[in-house]
């Protein structure tokens, strides 16, 4: 399937992502694909990469248009709430920052949802209520997994607050995401984000425009992944590694 299509198909996604985390180290450091325009240039990814200073991980994403300028219609409510993310999958244990080891894929991601707000110790808009955010482009890690319910094949996983290990800065939802508060830039083409997370010195990732749903039922699995814009290895083996930033 061209990688154009958005995935949808039950398990497709995640088989691929699976696979790609267990997939051995790359050649190449950066990731490159070319611009298609099957797919809405905002997620049209033509390059990745990302860098590390030893306690700073910067994470880049170039897209063939106006990066950022699409993001999910309102639709009044939690229940089938629509997210837009620029996300990379990468091989680091999630215990890296803070969440169970072993759990599922950790990645980065950068996400936009108009109904609902998951990062209540920040307040993104400057307005002066840190709970009516989420509209705009924010920072998550997440621990994704597989599950034949979500449309895409996988979800961020679904935890119990005060059962299961979070970091400090979860937001308390059953998800094991978190809201760290790093504030992504996004400029031109470009959607640039640094975080502070240790041993990720040659670590593998790739990079994915994707949308995500609440489910409607409010029930388990909560948040599905329901495909995938562009995908900038084609085929989620994770060829991109985070090097040593030079001095």
């Amino acid at each position: 399937m061209p990688s154009s299509i958005i995935r949808s198909s039950a398990g497709t996604f995640a088989s691929v992502l699976l696979q790609g985390a267990l997939a051995t180290c790359a050649f190449a450091h950066d990731i490159h694909a070319k611009p298609d325009a099957a797919v809405p240039p905002a997620f049209d990814v033509t390059s990745a990469s990302a860098s590390t200073d030893g306690r700073l991980a910067t994470f880049v994403m170039e897209v063939s248009g106006d990066a950022g300028s699409l993001k999910p219609q309102k639709v009044g409510k939690l229940a089938g709430a629509k997210v837009d993310a620029y996300v990379w999958p990468t091989k680091l244990d999630p215990a890296a920052v803070g969440f169970a080891k072993g759990s599922g894929i950790l990645a980065l991601a950068i996400t936009a949802h108009p109904d609902f707000d998951d990062t209540p110790l920040f307040d993104e808009n400057g307005d002066g209520d840190p709970t009516n955010d989420g509209a705009g482009w924010h920072s998550h890690w997440v621990v994704l997994a597989s599950d034949k319910a979500c449309a895409g094949g996988l979800k961020v996983l679904d935890i119990s607050p005060g059962q299961d290990l979070l970091p400090a800065t979860a937001p308390g939802l059953p998800l094991a995401l978190d809201s760290p508060g790093m504030s992504p830039i996004i400029k031109g083409k470009t959607v640039r984000i640094t975080m502070p997370v240790k041993g990720a010195e040659n670590v593998n990732f790739d990079a994915v425009a994707a949308h995500l749903q609440v489910n409607e039922t409010g029930k388990a699995p909560l948040l599905c992944v329901t495909g995938t814009y562009k995908v900038a290895s084609g085929n989620l083996t994770l060829p991109g590694v985070i090097v040593k930033e030079k001095k």
